[in-house]
């Protein structure tokens, strides 16, 4: 390894305690989306004691940040999450289900371990940065509401991420790869009906039923779903059906809808459609309703130029080594979940040649624990899932990659997850996520052409424009359920 990457890589060693202590807070506060205060508050903290300007509060959304060190071009912007979820809170290092509080939170996609190995990767660009006296700047930006708010896409409508040269990002997972493929967009709108109670049997020519209008709505979309493209989705969940008493006509109800799709202009086409077919349900009910736009966020655009360097830099630093107590602890965990078996990543996915090499290193590592690099893949592939990562990638080059921090096949946004996320399992995740990031991002930064080549990609595939999902007028929500 050079020079200037071993001073950014062993930085990050020399802080690793400071690391897995903010995983460890963050994973304690277990903060829902957009509701980070202590979370923001530790980053924003820390970061101005490391040394870094710091502004809070960016894009009027109070617990997002930037915090940048360094002068000069390139500019490589480094995301970080810290939401949990709600209804995991569990305790760590368990092998059965124990809340620790009863019905509270936990962070069962990981981002505790993001947000830090975000954090270590800041921290060792800048002591690169610091050391070598080169021009270049990082900038860690603390990204709120990834579960439910799509902060990203809020700071993409207001152009945040056009000044970058390049983004970087990671994400716990079961498999150490670099993640590639596009995902579907995504949009929230929540409709809230009302209309008049009255006695459903005495007067019920006097009442106006706003949970008939969210049936009929519902079965509109239905009869949509025929008159769309076949990789868009749409969910909806009732979260207000107007009370428990059916002798009432319900005066109020409420429904949060979710369009997806994988290109981002047909999503907002696509809600667009939904949108009128709440108003054929409310003019048939004679009833009215609010509309509240939630969130939304775009498709992911590849950058397979960065995904080299990130590939380059793993294989160059390896995968976390894990103890005979961690493996045990992993293979037993996999024991509680169904798909323990699965073979991992995206080039299994997609490859039938890079299947059969996953495999045989699963044979030979003998563990729950995914302990090897698995190929890279260079050709596009598609996740139904949704990240606001994507609206980052259509503004800058932009690439992530997954480290394990859960055994194979480990279920997302589940108790188990939140159990190991305050393991050595997870903690090693966490700095080896920021190891990597780092060192590429010191490759970026002494090797201009490399920046040159991305940006050419990423013009390539974005030809189209950016359609940002986010209206002029919306500022980020927490849902009422």
């Amino acid at each position: 390894m050079i020079r200037e990457k071993r001073l950014a890589v062993d930085a990050i060693e020399a802080k690793a305690g400071l690391v897995t202590e903010i995983a460890d807070q963050i994973w304690e506060y277990a903060e829902l989306s957009l509701q980070e205060e202590k979370s923001a508050d530790l980053y924003c903290r820390t970061l101005e004691q490391e040394g870094f300007r710091v502004e809070r509060g960016i894009c009027s959304i109070a617990t997002a940040f930037s915090a940048s060190y360094g002068s000069g071009r390139p500019v490589i912007g480094i995301l970080a999450e810290y939401d949990a979820l709600s209804g995991l809170s569990q305790k760590a290092g368990s092998l059965e289900r124990q809340e620790l509080v009863s019905g509270g939170c936990g962070h069962g996609c990981g981002h505790n371990l993001l947000g830090a190995g975000a954090f270590a990767a800041a921290l060792g660009v800048k002591a690169y940065l610091e050391e070598t006296k080169q021009p270049g700047t990082v900038i860690l930006y603390g990204c709120p509401g990834e579960e439910g708010g799509a902060a990203k896409a809020f700071m993409a409508r207001d152009g945040v991420w056009k000044d970058l040269d390049a983004a970087l990002t990671w994400h716990p997972e079961d498999v150490n790869e670099v993640a590639t493929g596009s995902s579907n967009s995504c949009i929230q709108v929540q409709y809230k009906f009302k209309g008049v109670a009255s006695h459903a049997a005495g007067a019920p020519e006097k009442g106006r039923s706003a949970l008939d209008a969210v049936e009929l709505m519902n079965m509109g979309v239905q009869f949509l779903r025929e008159h769309m493209s076949d990789k868009a989705r749409i969910h909806y969940a009732i979260t207000d059906a107007g009370g428990c008493s059916p002798n009432v006509v319900q005066p109020r109800a409420s429904v949060l809808y979710m369009v997806r799709s994988n290109h981002v202009s047909e999503a907002v086409e696509l809600q667009e459609r939904v949108d009128r077919i709440a108003q054929g349900a409310a003019l048939m009910t004679d009833t009215t309703y609010e509309r509240q736009f939630i969130d939304g966020l775009a498709d992911t655009v590849s950058n397979h130029v960065l995904e080299q360097v990130l590939y380059d830099n793993f294989k160059e630093l390896g995968v976390p080594v894990y103890t005979d107590e961690e493996n045990a602890f992993a293979d037993a965990l996999a024991q509680t979940y169904p798909g323990s078996d699965e073979v991992p990543g995206v080039a299994a996915e997609n490859d039938p040649g890079a299947r059969e090499e996953v495999e045989k290193q699963r044979a030979e590592c003998g563990h729950a624990m995914n302990a090897f690099l698995a190929p890279l893949y260079k050709g596009e592939a598609f996740k139904a899932g949704s990240t606001d990562v994507g609206d980052v990638s259509w503004l800058t080059p932009t690439a992530q990659i997954h480290v394990a921090a859960w055994p194979n096949g480990c279920p997302g946004h589940s108790w188990q997850n939140v159990s190991c996320d305050r393991t050595g399992i997870g903690h090693k995740a966490a700095v080896h996520a920021g190891k990597v990031l780092a060192a590429a991002t010191v490759d970026l930064m002494q090797k201009p052409e490399i920046l040159v080549r991305a940006r050419a990609e990423f013009e390539k595939r974005t030809v189209s424009g950016y359609v940002c999902p986010i209206p002029a007028d919306a500022v980020p929500v927490v849902p009422e359920y």
